[in-house]
């Protein structure tokens, strides 16, 4: 599926929700600094000209390296593509300038949020609207307001609030949160069969599929691609791991039961954005618009809930591994080891302050049965020494369960 010549390399890569819709990627953006979305050839746009030339072409967005064209139904990608391709190398060999002159400074940056909220519409949200014979277009942004239209199904639904608000209003939000205002400026009045006027159910969900060596979590262990994570998250890869790692960074994962079983949603969020995903029971993983961001709750310093979870913990899930422990208080990112061992490093501090054996104990490293190396230093510089050996740590596990747990020694 790729178009190569010695001049200008484009690759073609057909969409998986939109059969209608088909991404030519190059080396470079099209146009620095600027985008574009059309449906109709534009005075003076070069690339524009070209590509509407071509029988079938109904719709163009361009963003950066990419260039996304729209067919009518009638055509077909397989005589199309090659077509679509050589306009597209024909405009770039002849002009400086294939989206046109840039416009002023406001103009500029109105023109690329609204092709950034273009992109994410074609791309999150109009497939899985399609399927009830709707459709959403941004009409103008202003301002940083948006102003969108809905047709088809759309038009008239009874369901489209809930549809912009619960899920292209908190798609756009995450993912632009330079976005003022989000404007419904349909005529619902005029609508004509709408897709829910029959069959009552809940607006399309917005989701795409998590790409697989993304996020694993095969083996109980969740992992996620730091740099995936990091794009979408607007972030460069080494702040991200930094914030997580001193908590600026949030991650919490809710499981709960759905008609079609277990579903765990995994919800990060930055200062600036948030990103969010749902582990289904069958093993995919889909990305999900994530809810806002619910009011502050005060809640228990993490080495309390160390505390308290291995206080609670019954005789046979002792000695608990780190990365147990940092998953059962909900932690599953990079990082999380560290920020569960310092928490345990606080434990034993006050638990040697206060003269008591000391909980921390009750963890040990991955594949054996000793506390990581970290607890007996520090236990040798708070002035109480543990030995270094099972058997010895054995019993001193019985005097913390004593201490900590109401259990004999």
């Amino acid at each position: 599926m790729s178009e190569t010549e010695t001049r200008r390399r484009i690759r073609a890569m057909a969409s998986a929700h939109d059969p209608a819709t088909m991404r030519f990627v190059l080396d470079a953006p099209v146009q620095q600094g600027q985008s574009a979305h059309w449906t109709a050839p534009q005075p003076d746009v070069p690339l524009a000209a070209a590509l509407f030339a071509v029988p079938g072409v109904q719709a163009v967005h361009v963003a950066e390296a990419t260039i996304t064209v729209t067919q009518d139904t009638s055509s077909d990608w397989a005589q199309l593509k090659p077509q679509v391709a050589a306009a597209i190398r024909t405009a770039l060999d002849a002009s400086n300038a294939p989206l046109g002159q840039s416009q002023d400074e406001d103009g500029d940056s109105d023109a690329a949020l609204l092709a950034k909220v273009t992109d994410l519409l074609d791309r999150q949200a109009n497939p899985a609207i399609a399927a009830h014979g709707g459709h959403v277009s941004a009409e103008k942004l202003s301002d940083g307001v948006v102003y969108l239209r809905m047709s088809g199904g759309c038009q008239g639904c009874a369901a489209s609030a809930a549809t912009l608000r619960d899920g292209i209003e908190t798609m756009l939000r995450a993912a632009l949160p330079e976005l003022r205002d989000i404007v419904d400026v349909t005529d619902h009045e005029a609508g004509t069969n709408p897709f829910y006027s029959q069959t009552p159910g809940d607006s399309p969900a917005l989701t795409r599929p998590v790409p697989p060596d993304a996020l694993d979590w095969s083996d109980g262990d969740l992992r996620i691609d730091p740099d995936y994570l990091a794009r979408r998250l607007g972030l460069a890869t080494h702040v991200l791991v930094a914030g997580l790692e001193r908590g600026d960074i949030t991650r919490d994962v809710e499981t709960r039961e759905t008609p079609s079983g277990e579903v765990t949603r995994l919800t990060i969020r930055s200062p600036q954005r948030a990103w969010a995903a749902d582990i289904r029971a069958d093993g995919a993983v889909i990305e999900v618009p994530p809810a806002r961001k619910p009011a502050k709750a005060a809640t228990p310093e993490l080495k309390d809930r160390a505390r308290a979870h291995l206080a609670g913990l019954p005789d046979k899930s002792v000695p608990i591994a780190y990365g147990k422990l940092a998953r059962a208080l909900g932690l599953y990112l990079p990082g999380s080891v560290g920020r569960v061992t310092a928490a345990l490093e606080q434990t034993m501090r006050e638990d040697a302050a206060a003269g008591r054996p000391m909980i921390a104990a009750l963890a040990c490293a991955r594949g054996g049965d000793l506390p990581g190396r970290g607890f007996f230093d520090l236990a040798a510089q708070l002035g109480v020494p543990v030995a270094q050996d099972s058997a010895a740590i054995a019993a001193y596990r019985k005097q913390v369960r004593a201490a900590h747990c109401g259990q004999a020694a």
